[in-house]
């Protein structure tokens, strides 16, 4: 390594973004790009990184390096904390199913099945303070961000426990619309009996519906599945079972 040179070695878990799986890279100090330009440029969005240290000392990512140090890349903590509250989340539109879920969970999560495109979710973080959730490393390097999330998997079912283990949210089941997150609210049989069939107005006497989309909510089949969901989450953030309030 020459003097204009730095090596950059990544924590464990960073591989994921490095070519071949390699931890330890060399980057050219040109005496401009900044350290995060540097290890954005190698393959990892800033939103993984945690912390970084020159030759054992914590430096920012606006840090311009002169060549010769070594930089180490710490992941970010789990769990990690976000400034604000409550938090709240913006998926993208490949995203689906990690949305219905995390709804379910009652965690505020926007999306939308049709994609508007990546300065409009960039900037929609902004504005509304959001954790931008992405498998699309490209968008989470938008400069615009409040703030972003890597999702590691492609498979849903190891995307919700990944997330909650990393940001470990407050969750209040049964209490979101999974089809557009408005909050539900209870609701009797007389306010929902036009929305159901006879089959279910005969069956079921607890609902709760959407204020937002007019959806409505009851314990059907599908209840006893989406129940093992909710306790398997409630475990990954090690919080309590609460009084369910809508079916």
């Amino acid at each position: 390594m020459n003097g204009t040179d730095l090596a950059l070695t990544f924590a464990p878990g960073l591989e994921t973004f490095l070519p071949r799986g390699r931890l330890t890279l060399t980057s050219r100090a040109d005496g401009v790009s900044t350290l995060g330009h540097l290890v954005e440029s190698l393959g990892v969005p800033l939103t993984e990184v945690g912390g970084l240290t020159r030759d054992g000392t914590p430096v920012p990512s606006s840090l311009i390096p002169e060549g010769g140090e070594h930089i180490v890349v710490a992941p970010v903590d789990r769990p990690q904390r976000v400034p604000g509250a409550p938090l709240r989340f913006l998926l993208d539109v490949h995203l689906g199913t990690l949305a219905r879920r995390l709804r379910l969970l009652g965690v505020d999560t926007a999306y939308q099945r049709d994609d508007p495109g990546d300065p409009a979710l960039a900037t929609r973080s902004a504005a509304e303070h959001r954790v931008l959730l992405s498998r699309d490393r490209g968008l989470l390097r938008r400069r615009e961000l409040w703030a972003g999330a890597y999702v590691y998997s492609h498979r849903p079912e190891e995307q919700l426990p990944d997330i909650l283990d990393r940001f470990r949210p407050r969750l209040h089941p049964w209490t979101r619309c999974t089809a557009c997150n408005t909050p539900l609210r209870p609701a009797t049989l007389a306010d929902v009996a036009d929305r159901i069939d006879a089959g279910t107005r005969t069956t079921y006497d607890v609902y709760a519906e959407c204020p937002g989309c007019g959806r409505v909510y009851w314990r059907g089949a599908h209840h006893d599945r989406l129940a093992r969901v909710v306790a398997d989450a409630l475990a990954t953030v090690g919080q309590a079972p609460e009084t369910e309030v809508a079916p």
